[in-house]
């Protein structure tokens, strides 16, 4: 089993590699077969070995295991977390595949494979970062995966507005990458090693009784910036909203559904192997640092998402407000909030890759992804209408989706004010997107009215003047872009239904952590009263935006969150600087004094 860690990764970038070299020869829809069968062995082998990791699996790729201590190889591991992230990634990526069988327009002769091999490349970058147990392969992986990322953010080359989002997209992020090869680096002269683990007891060997030197919490600065650019918590996340208005749609349910969960995950392995000991970063302090980021994150995603009427956007800041809440719950530090993010995270990839889905659907219905135009026009989709109502309460935390009980779970763990957040965020965020489902969908409340008096609006992130990413306007809504989006909720459904499954997710994620607590993960009264109550609110907050379109209209305090998505990536680059001080002056000072 140990000898099958490595396939993850090597599987589906052999096949983008068989696909690159025979795709010309290949018809569309072979091509597109061979990569969902090649992504669906994937997350069958990642799921049989997730069945076989207790205790976790170790391999030294190549046989070049440590020798008298000193290691120059690469290591992967195979425990809860990091299989879990794999099966998830292999999963959702099958789920784009399949949806975009009948999507695109028909590529040029010669190019069907283009395509799937890009997605496949995506996979496999992925899942390496996942099972990456050195620092040096992690940023490797995390390169692939950003490579691959630019070009299917702007895989409509046509279109310039696709082009300039995935150059933001890309130095942005290329950037966020700097930083983690700078803070590598030093702890590379600090410790001479690469592997986690091997830092980890590095940086305690040689901080003694002295504790963290700043060398060491330089690299920890200089590493995490480049994984929250990736997360995209605030201040780094303006990248995102833009990616997303521009990326074809199969590609925003990754983005959204698994890539920007892998930054959050990336954080909880690298402090919880690298820097958790006497000689990294404080609990304390990485606390103060993790959970005002992610305040911050949640609460700009939350009130962003609610002023959107491009939709793809507005699941885009839903998306930042979620991130919040993840780095709250990996940054308190607690056994329970790390299982009741690893929850959270597994349902919400399935309802916001189904939200995106159906958001796609639109697009390809009426050629636009703006809430005020398409204000009733679609109540001929009963049931992508209920689909995407369905989803805006999932995302609010309705039981028992899987994001309901990840909510209650962390809120029970974080406990105090922070509470109060999970509720306010989940409640904003579900209420924006259950108020496009009203609007558009059943054409309830009075149409709301944009410079043109309701009709199209050519303001770039109003969502009009959008060009169809289909390729033929079938009168029915294809089986499979119907298909996915219901399996990918009953997937967030299940995820918080089926008894024992989130028992295990807890017991898989305790095993692979670092705080030595085995917590119960069940539904609560409290919980369940708790997402009742934000459910609640979100219909309320639905409701009143529907009958009074105007408050829409963001208010003067909010102008400048709005202003500051300036599209200019200078702007953006000037934020990345300031977001790696702030984290710097987050969690240096408990050091340096």
């Amino acid at each position: 089993m140990l000898r099958l860690l490595p396939l993850l990764p090597a599987v589906p970038l052999l096949g983008a590699a068989l696909l690159v070299a025979g795709g010309r020869r290949l018809p569309r829809p072979a091509a597109e077969a061979f990569a969902s069968l090649v992504c669906a062995g994937t997350a069958a082998l990642a799921i049989w070995l997730l069945a076989g990791s207790s205790p976790p699996l170790t391999e030294w790729v190549g046989g070049w295991f440590p020798v008298g201590g000193e290691s120059v190889g690469i290591v992967v591991t195979g425990d809860g977390a990091s299989l879990g992230m794999a099966a998830l990634v292999s999963l959702l990526t099958l789920a784009a595949l399949a949806y975009s069988w009948h999507y695109f327009d028909e590529p040029p002769r010669g190019h069907a494979g283009s395509f799937p091999a890009l997605m496949l490349l995506f996979q496999g970058g992925m899942c390496g970062f996942a099972i990456a147990a050195d620092l040096f392969n992690a940023f490797v992986f995390f390169e692939l995966m950003s490579v691959v990322a630019y070009a299917l953010t702007g895989y409509r080359i046509d279109e310039a507005k696709a082009v300039q989002g995935g150059l933001t997209f890309g130095v942005v992020n290329s950037l966020g990458a700097y930083f983690m090869l700078m803070g590598i680096a030093l702890l590379y002269a600090r410790t001479g090693e690469l592997a986690m683990a091997k830092i980890g007891r590095g940086l305690d060997a040689a901080a003694g009784h002295h504790g963290p030197d700043a060398l060491a919490l330089a690299g920890f600065v200089l590493f995490l910036t480049g994984l929250l650019v990736k997360a995209a918590a605030v201040p780094f996340q303006f990248w995102l909203p833009d990616a997303h208005a521009v990326a074809p749609t199969p590609v925003c349910m990754l983005l959204s559904g698994v890539m920007v969960e892998l930054g959050v995950y990336g954080v909880w392995r690298v402090y919880g192997t690298v820097f958790s000991g006497p000689g990294g970063v404080p609990a304390a302090d990485a606390t103060r640092a993790l959970v005002v980021l992610g305040v911050l994150t949640a609460a700009v995603g939350s009130v962003m998402c609610w002023y959107q009427r491009h939709i793809k956007r507005l699941l885009a800041f839903s998306t930042i407000s979620h991130t919040g809440l993840f780095l709250i719950g990996i940054g308190v530090l607690k056994a329970g909030a790390d299982d009741g993010t690893a929850l959270y995270v597994l349902a919400h990839g399935g309802v916001k890759a189904a939200l995106f889905a159906c958001a796609g659907i639109l697009l390809d219905r009426y050629g636009s992804v703006d809430e005020f135009y398409l204000h009733g026009r679609a109540r001929r989709l009963r049931g992508v209408g209920i689909m995407f109502a369905v989803g805006a309460l999932a995302l609010a935390g309705l039981p028992p989706f899987g994001t309901g009980l990840g909510k209650a779970v962390s809120e029970e763990a974080v406990g105090g004010p922070l509470t109060v957040l999970y509720v306010a965020a989940s409640a904003l965020t579900g209420g924006a997107v259950l108020r496009v489902a009203v609007r558009v969908f059943l054409g309830l409340g009075p149409r709301p009215e944009g410079r043109d008096g309701g009709e199209r609006d050519e303001d770039e992130t109003s969502g009009s003047g959008e060009e169809p990413e289909t390729r033929q306007r079938l009168d029915e809504v294809p089986m499979t872009m119907r298909t996915v989006p219901a399996v990918l909720l009953a997937a967030a459904l299940a995820v918080g239904a089926v008894p024992g499954f989130a028992g295990r997710v807890g017991h898989a994620v305790d095993e692979a952590g670092t705080w030595g607590v085995f917590s119960s993960v069940r539904w609560t009264a409290s919980g369940v009263l708790l997402d009742l109550l934000s459910t609640l609110l979100a219909v309320a907050l639905a409701a009143v935006a529907v009958a009074r379109p105007g408050l829409l209209a963001a208010p003067d305090w909010a102008l400048p969150l709005r202003r500051l998505q300036s599209g200019h990536v200078g702007d953006y680059v000037a934020w990345l600087l300031v977001g790696a001080a702030l984290l710097g002056a987050l969690a240096l000072p408990g050091v340096l004094g």
